[in-house]
Order: structure tokens, then sequence, then C-alpha cells
């Protein structure tokens, strides 16, 4: 069975950071790409950023980039999301997702919350 657990949301003031994980299991992990995606309050789905499987390319969408990284630890079968120079604007539940931008399959989510 697919997991995909995330960690390590929380409040923060504007301008802050947070890292975000997700473990991932059930899968062979290494051999996806991996995304996050996150929804604000009252909106859609918002892709957010994806790294494929084995080179490590990374892309972001424009309202996040420069200020978010992506990364993963295949050892570790965990990806991760470093979030900086964070906005109000940012504010959502974050969710790990199996795949590209096409993912099938997301956890359950972590909430961020910037706010002064």
């Amino acid at each position: 069975e697919v997991q995909l657990v995330e960690s390590g949301g929380g409040l923060v003031q504007p301008g802050g950071s947070l890292r975000l994980s997700c473990a991932a299991s059930g899968f062979t992990f290494s051999s996806y790409a991996m995304s996050w995606v996150r929804q604000a309050p009252g909106k859609g789905l918002e892709w957010v950023s994806t790294i494929n499987s084995r080179s490590g390319i990374t892309t972001y969408a424009d309202s996040v980039k420069g200020r978010f990284t992506i990364s993963r630890d295949n050892a570790k079968n965990t990806l991760y999301l470093q979030m900086n120079s964070l906005k109000p604007e940012d504010t959502a539940v974050y969710s790990c997702a199996q795949g590209g931008r096409s993912w099938s399959r997301r956890g359950q989510g972590t909430q961020v919350t910037v706010s002064s």
C-alpha cells in the first residue's frame, strides 16, 4: 500500500522559513518523480514543484521559484521542501504526490500558515 506522510508544517511569520518532509513507503521511491502540491483555503490544488527520479532535475511554479527548494533522499525514501522567504499567500495545506505534474496519489498534507 502506497503511503505518503507529510510533516514539518506550522505557523511562521512572513519572511520566515520551514522545511517540510514526506516519508514514502509501499513503492520503489527511487523510481518515481515526486512532487509537492498545495491547496489554499477556498482554492483548488496548485502544483508547486517536481523532482525527477534519479537525475535530480527540479521544476518550480513561478510563484515559488527562487524561494522554495525541493530535494529527495532516495536512501531514506524521503522528499523535502525547503521554504524560505515565506509570504501570507503561501498559506495552504502542502501535500507530497507520487509522480510529476500528472501525479497519481498524494498524502493527507501538512498545514502551513504564514501570518504575523
